[in-house]
């Protein structure tokens, strides 16, 4: 199979969330199955270009009544995967992917607009005749449709595509006069097409003109069906079940590594007889940050976006239940609505020795915290897969998350299955059901009795992108029959 995989973000090249890990490890991980993949990005000017060839100069595509030029600018990796970063003047030379904190840039639709039909363009002038093109998210829901309506006459017109929804929130909504500037043909323009409440949804386009749906895990695919998930799109969802497929997201294996990871203090493996590389990094965690040493509190850790989706006005009323009743410390990393960066920093200045929290975001960090930590909060509203507790279990820190999406489907709730109980789950979007698991975790942690079996059953998942990337080459073979 031949692949084209178009993403907004690819790490370690550019990154806002974990759009780009897919983007960064599914192609890895497909190129070791036999796939031949070709991912297509931006060039955005936080990249560094020490390494890449330009390709092509001045690549002509067609958006609208008018034509951009870019370069084509390439790189292969160490895996294997070719990767082509587009490079239109004044497009992608800015300080953020989508806009400034807060924020977002008013072109916005133009400039997904044309990595659509660039990705398009860039195929047929390499001579690449894909037998996929994979869309992800709204930035790249055009592609469909701009293949079928403008391209249907080339030889890349055999190609099917695939569009996976990571995260339905983020739905790409721009104004209705877009459908003429960009020629995306009144005939598209309806309530079962890419039109949403008046406007144009690049989203929409994405499910309604798609051969294939996927979705970053089996439960988010079928909560994105229902209203309390769906974002004004649980209709089009429904309309085109028959085409979604959820696929769990996996993780960097090697990246995340507790026996080798380069960040880590000390090293630690399931077969370790006591875990002691971990209990090293515990304390570390606590010397270095100002926590009170102590090898048997429980030790929580927060690593998240700092935002409303996460589920953090949750944990508000009951935090000092948490940290003052039952004594336990936090570890904070993270940034985002300054209602919750509030929120946390007024933690540590009311719990010193026990609260640290850091604004912002550090690689290293947040490996050391991983393994430090004894617990993981997640209490998300809505998580379509979520990584972090993928990495928490990775590292036998024990996760405390909601039900839902990726975190029901990754986490087993020690009291619901005592036999395979990996973490600990709260099912309503209540603050009580939060501290009701967070608690039941601290008291494990107290008990080395009952912690162990529960860590040596989180790290001994499997969650590698071998599986995920096997699930979607059998997909591509079927979509393309």
């Amino acid at each position: 199979m031949k692949v084209v995989f178009v993403s907004s973000e690819v790490a370690p090249f550019s990154k806002s969330g974990g759009l780009a890990d897919v983007a960064g490890a599914l192609p890895a991980a497909l190129v070791a199955l036999g796939v031949e993949v070709t991912v297509v990005t931006p060039l955005y000017q936080t990249i560094d270009r020490t390494h890449l060839v330009r390709r092509m100069r001045g690549l002509g595509v067609p958006l609208g009544g008018d034509r951009v030029h870019a370069d084509i600018w390439e790189l292969t990796t160490p895996a294997g995967v070719r990767i082509l970063f587009l490079d239109p003047p004044g497009f992608f030379e800015r300080p953020f992917l989508y806009g400034p904190p807060g924020g977002e840039y008013a072109d916005n639709g133009f400039r997904f607009a044309f990595l659509s039909r660039a990705a398009l363009e860039v195929s047929l002038a390499l001579g690449l005749s894909p037998d996929i093109f994979h869309c992800n998210d709204w930035h790249t829901g055009l592609l469909p449709l701009f293949l079928k309506k403008h391209l249907s006459w080339t030889r890349i017109a055999h190609a099917k595509t695939v569009f996976t929804i990571h995260n339905l929130g983020y739905q790409g909504v721009f104004p209705h006069d877009l459908v003429d500037v960009l020629d995306l043909g009144s005939d598209a323009f309806h309530p079962g097409g890419l039109e949403f409440h008046g406007r144009v949804s690049y989203l929409k386009s994405g499910l309604v003109f798609s051969d294939a749906l996927t979705t970053v895990s089996p439960t988010y695919a079928r909560e994105i069906q229902g209203s309390a998930q769906g974002y004004g799109m649980d209709g089009a969802v429904r309309s085109r079940a028959h085409l979604l497929h959820g696929i769990l997201n996996g993780i960097d294996t090697k990246l995340w590594d507790p026996a080798r990871d380069p960040f880590l203090p000390g090293h630690f493996s399931k077969d370790d007889a006591d875990l002691g590389g971990k209990a090293v990094c515990k304390a570390a965690l606590q010397a270095d940050h100002g926590l009170r040493a102590d090898p048997h509190v429980p030790l929580f850790a927060v690593i998240s976006r700092l935002a409303w989706q996460k589920g953090w006005d949750l944990f508000e009323p009951v935090a000092d239940a948490l940290i003052g009743g039952e004594g336990v410390q936090l570890v904070v990393l993270g940034t985002g609505e300054a209602r919750f960066e509030a929120f946390f920093n007024n933690l540590a200045l009311r719990y010193p020795g026990q609260v640290q929290t850091h604004i912002g975001f550090d690689e290293g960090l947040a490996h050391r915290i991983e393994a430090g930590a004894d617990l993981f909060l997640m209490p998300s509203r809505y998580e379509p897969c979520g990584l972090n507790q993928m990495y928490s279990l990775r590292y036998g820190t024990l996760p405390v998350v909601r039900a839902t999406g990726g975190l029901e489907d990754t986490v087993v709730d020690e009291r619901e299955d005592p036999a395979r109980g990996d973490g600990f789950k709260f099912r309503s979007e209540d603050p009580g059901a939060l501290l009701e698991a967070a608690v039941r975790g601290a008291a494990r942690i107290r008990d080395p009795a009952s912690r162990f079996p529960l860590v040596r059953r989180a790290m001994a998942k499997d969650f590698s992108w071998d599986r995920a990337a096997r699930d979607y080459a059998n997909l591509y073979e079927n979509t393309h029959r």
